[in-house]
């Protein structure tokens, strides 16, 4: 069987490729402008799990190239370590020191010591998570909760304001978990994470959707009041239909300003089926918590018209193609795949299950709320109207 030759890459295609790659392009697409597979491609990346290498660089502090030629001069020249260092403005220790780690006097070369210095100084620093037990079962159990490295670092800094080592940036927890030579965290906690992805993607990455179905007597998102806009009160929301195998939907309903979480079991697509059961969902909710309804172009609000009547919501529709205008509903869409993967049989799931997964999500902290909870945010609003 015929070896597969091994690819190479300059430092610059490296660094051309890392470029490429925070851009948000595909692998696919990186290794046709290097004119090699992606796999190729995967190989630089995965190392460090998608997260680009820090460059490195010398110490200030360290022999330069330039100055272990002067060694080697004088070695050569017979003089004496006192009379180098004195010429280079080094201690007489720091170049004992640099000729014995060489060899010695005779067999000192300076390109050949430079080269192992370079080679030598790679001592990876001890992350924070491998220095603290508290800190590494922490992270660990709130990721088995299915919390995002980014609630955990802010739920730290909120609970442990005055405790530095208590405290972890999301950014260590990502590198712990996909960087193959950390070895901190165990690899299947990656599972926990909202995207299942073998190595991290760059937030410049897009994944695109098409929105279609043509909706008569429509309200555009762009006639809504500002206090809509601005999430100035509660009581707005967003929803959208997610699918299974089997033809199988569930609805999803987010409060723009609380970003609290309702999951509706629908029978199916049907614009008839999913009206009615947003209805039934729609009689739970006081009045002054539910005002407005913004969806996207699904044709499964065709009957829009009779929801508003039976329950006097008005009923806001995006443009098409523009699922970013439902930006709170699109990212509580992606949270629920940590729950409900793709290719998942919704039938399956009650509406008690889903209200048990809704009520996980509600508890978990939010960046956008300061990491609070929005069953916090939630029941302040209830408890504000009674």
């Amino acid at each position: 069987m015929k070896q597969r030759r091994r690819i190479y890459y300059s430092e610059s295609q490296r660094a051309e490729i890392w470029d490429r790659w925070k851009r948000g392009e595909s692998m696919n697409a990186i290794g046709r402008a290097f004119d090699r597979k992606s796999s190729s491609i995967f190989c630089v990346l995965a190392p460090t799990g998608g997260i680009r290498p820090p460059v490195r660089r010398r110490s200030r502090l360290a022999l330069t190239l330039a100055e272990r030629e002067e060694i080697s001069r004088g070695l050569v020249a017979g003089l004496s370590l006192r009379t180098i260092a004195s010429a280079l403005g080094r201690s007489a220790s720091t170049i004992s020191r640099e000729i014995a780690r060489n060899g010695g006097r005779k067999p000192y070369r300076a390109t050949k010591a430079d080269k192992r210095a370079w080679q030598t100084a790679l001592r990876p620093k001890l992350c924070k998570l491998a220095s603290s037990g508290f800190l590494r079962r922490a992270v660990s159990d709130k990721l088995q909760l299915d919390w995002s490295p980014q609630q955990i670092a802010g739920w730290l800094r909120q609970t442990y304001p005055d405790a530095e080592d208590r405290r972890v940036s999301h950014e260590t927890i990502y590198k712990s978990l996909f960087i193959q030579a950390r070895g901190v965290l165990k690899k299947e906690l990656q599972t926990h994470l909202r995207a299942q992805r073998a190595i991290r993607r760059s937030r410049q990455a897009s994944l695109k959707r098409q929105g279609v179905g043509q909706i008569k007597d429509t309200v555009s998102i762009r006639e809504r009041p500002a206090s809509v806009e601005d999430r100035a009160v509660p009581g707005h929301w967003e929803g959208d239909l997610i699918g299974g195998s089997k033809n199988s939907y569930i609805a999803t309903l987010v409060e723009r300003r609380t970003r609290y979480v309702m999951l509706v079991k629908v029978a199916n697509k049907d614009t008839a089926g999913v009206v009615s059961a947003l209805i039934k969902q729609a009689s739970k909710l006081p009045r002054e918590l539910y005002k407005s309804l913004t969806w996207d172009r699904g044709k499964e609000m065709a009957d829009h018209q009779r929801f508003t009547l039976a329950t006097n919501i008005q009923v806001y529709f995006c443009d098409p193609q523009s699922p970013w205008q439902r930006g709170s509903n699109e990212n509580i869409n992606g949270l629920l795949r940590q729950y409900l993967p793709r290719g998942t049989d919704l039938t399956l799931y009650s509406q008690q299950r889903l209200n048990a997964i809704a009520r996980q999500l509600n508890e978990r902290p939010r960046k956008t709320l300061d990491y609070q909870t929005p069953a916090k945010r939630f029941g302040e609003c209830v408890a504000a109207i009674n």
